[in-house]
């Protein structure tokens, strides 16, 4: 058999390696600093390593950071030395406060230029252009990123992530927040993601309410639990409480209600966040008259003890009182 030589000009070869970088960039993943894992965090933390991805974490909590370095995380004892290591850097936080404060410290000595920050905590929109402004100045960029989906979205990376920045800047990041999400929405400027996110939340503070008072109802005049929450979720009283997080215990087997109302969202998380959206709401002059009706009712689970409780106690609360 004879061999036939075949001879690649230079300019294809060439060609050819740049394409070969090309890819490889492209699927090689990237260091991405995590800061806050918590809950959700920790779970979104790890589906960025299930994807490939290199990662730079910090929490306050050693258990957490442990938990996360067992799996391949690099743990790191300050932020501003997480986030000179990483293009991008998510923030996964518990209110106005502690993310300001993140910021502050994470920035305080510069950033690197390409760095993207992306904060996915629930804050006051007026504080995401606040910190936008701040690392714009420093040269970096910064978007909001809030999500929705609760603890089961982030552990089967099923999340929903509210953005708010520009087209270029959404494009840049869609990547990265597909591994912990399947919907990015781009919903405009500077802190229409957390726009978004508040009202949505504010939402499900009532609908929480709603199912919870349905639910007791029902079963004090003796219908089966089970029973009437298949018939809610086959009419129209259907909605993610009733169907994902039932706060009955036993009627959804992975909702919080079946560990004592232990982990999930807090009563805590869910009285912050309708607070935000009283705030906004009064600054565009919108009445919510039910948001101010459930923001109330958490007040009263925080003020009962109830505030490191998932939000769905709310049941348990209302199973236990009684009108004369």
């Amino acid at each position: 058999m004879a061999l036939r030589l075949i001879c690649i000009s230079p300019a294809f070869n060439s060609m050819g390696q740049t394409l070969v970088r090309a890819m490889s960039t492209q699927s090689a993943g990237k260091n991405i600093g995590f800061v806050g894992l918590g809950n959700m965090g920790g779970h979104m933390a790890t589906n960025l390593i299930k994807k490939g991805h290199k990662l730079h974490v910090f929490d306050i909590s050693k258990p957490a950071c442990e938990n996360l370095k067992s799996k391949g995380a690099q743990v790191y004892d300050n932020t501003a030395e997480l986030a000179q290591k990483s293009d991008f850097v998510i923030t996964m936080l518990p209110n106005n406060d502690i993310v300001s404060k993140s910021y502050e410290e994470m920035t305080a000595n510069g950033v690197n230029k390409d760095t993207i920050f992306i904060d996915s905590s629930t804050i006051d929109p007026n504080l995401v252009k606040q910190l936008q402004k701040m690392i714009s100045g420093k040269g970096a960029r910064f978007i909001d990123a809030p999500v929705s989906g609760g603890v089961p979205g982030a552990e089967q990376a099923t999340l929903t992530f509210m953005v708010g920045g520009t087209t270029e800047e959404y494009n840049a990041v869609k990547s990265v927040l597909e591994c912990m999400g399947k919907r990015i929405t781009h919903c405009g400027d500077y802190g229409m993601g957390q726009a978004a996110k508040l009202c949505n939340n504010m939402m499900l503070g009532i609908s929480m309410i709603g199912v919870s008072e349905a639910m007791n109802l029902a079963i004090r005049l003796g219908l089966n639990p089970h029973t009437f929450a298949e018939i809610i979720n086959s009419s129209t009283g259907r909605c993610w409480a009733s169907e994902v997080y039932n706060p009955v215990p036993g009627v959804t087997p992975t909702a919080p209600a079946n560990n004592d109302y232990k982990g999930g969202f807090s009563t805590d998380l869910i009285t912050k966040d309708l607070g935000l959206a009283s705030g906004v709401a009064t600054a565009s002059n919108t009445p919510i008259p039910m948001g101010a009706m459930a923001h109330q009712m958490y007040r009263t689970l925080k003020a009962h003890g109830l505030g490191n409780k998932d939000f769905s106690v709310v049941y348990e609360f209302m199973k236990n009182t009684k009108y004369n």
